[in-house]
């Protein structure tokens, strides 16, 4: 007798794919809010660009290519949409954003056969694409400006990001930045990780439902404060304090929105465990030595092709077995 075997994860509950994209959709939602409140036009419009742009993607593969259901509906294609426009600067010219989300999905996807069998996350696919394709474009960050003072639809005036500034000028560059607007948001960069509050706001509630585990970003979380804590004793002139280091850039988002994703992260504690200290050390790694500031989205994608062998080292126990008494 023959079985076919579904993409992961393999998990009977009352829970379904769409419930969980739609809670997670809804996690976002504070972010999305803050970001539309001090970029205005420009972070609404590339919102609802890539979103539309993956569903539709996904609907034309699905629909005229791979010819089966159509699952479009299920939210992971906007999901993908809507993480690979928090994961851009909100002045992203329209057609880099087009180009980024049919990559996401039709390549970081549908290329792989679709929810469940992607080995990477397919929203940071499309955002290390777009990286290497047009690197002036994604590196050229709007300064935050809220709303009320500059207007909707007004320009967004460019400037670097804190990581941007550090990485030029060193740890006396951020001397007179406050640790609470940073907090807040008020900073440059991708417009959907400035506001540390309103990404954990989010990240409670996906822990409330118990659609995420608190095992891999708190692994991230650790390892990025002590790993960076480390440099900052042995030269604080020249290193950051750790705490910056866990509201600068992408950290929040990518530990608790795409680590976590089901499909390209480790199934057992251990694994977790480990894959978000992998994480964390990579991505201190490339913020203190690499050539770009930023290394969250680089450090998931590596930590993406260990999941397969991270799986392999951490088996979880099968019910009903006997182990092996050891003499």
């Amino acid at each position: 007798m023959n079985y076919t075997i579904s993409g992961s994860p393999h998990v009977h509950s009352t829970e379904n794919t769409r419930k969980i994209m739609y809670r997670v959709l809804l996690a976002l939602v504070p972010a999305l809010l803050v970001a539309i409140y001090y970029f205005g036009w420009y972070a609404l419009r590339l919102t609802i660009v890539t979103i539309v742009t993956c569903m539709l993607t996904e609907w034309l593969i699905q629909k005229f290519l791979i010819k089966g259901p159509l699952t479009i509906n299920d939210g992971s294609a906007a999901l993908t949409g809507l993480l690979l426009a928090f994961n851009v600067p909100a002045n992203l010219p329209i057609w880099m954003a087009i180009v980024g989300s049919v990559f996401a999905i039709g390549v970081g996807k549908m290329a792989f056969g679709g929810l469940g069998k992607n080995p990477f996350n397919p929203a940071l696919v499309g955002r290390v694409f777009m990286l290497v394709s047009f690197p002036t474009a994604m590196t050229t960050w709007p300064q935050v400006s809220p709303i009320f003072e500059k207007g909707f639809f007004t320009d967004a005036i460019t400037g670097p990001t804190p990581l941007g500034l550090l990485k030029e000028s060193g740890a006396s560059s951020l001397d007179q930045m406050q640790f609470v607007d940073m907090v807040l948001g008020n900073r440059g960069g991708a417009f959907g990780e400035i506001c540390a509050i309103a990404l954990i706001i989010g990240a409670i509630y996906l822990i409330c439902r118990k659609v995420i585990d608190i095992a891999t970003p708190l692994s991230i979380l650790l390892t990025v404060f002590v790993f960076s804590g480390i440099f900052f004793l042995i030269d604080p002139t020249h290193y950051i304090a750790p705490w910056y280091h866990l509201v600068y850039g992408g950290l929040i988002l990518g530990a608790f929105f795409m680590a976590t994703d089901m499909v390209t992260s480790p199934m057992t504690i251990k694994g977790k465990i480990l894959f978000g200290f992998g994480i964390g050390v990579i991505t201190v790694v490339i913020r203190l030595w690499g050539a770009y500031p930023e290394g969250v989205s680089f450090a998931i994608l590596i930590m993406n092709a260990f999941t397969p062998l991270i799986n392999k080292a951490f088996k979880p126990e099968v019910f009903g077995v006997v182990k092996p008494s050891k003499k």
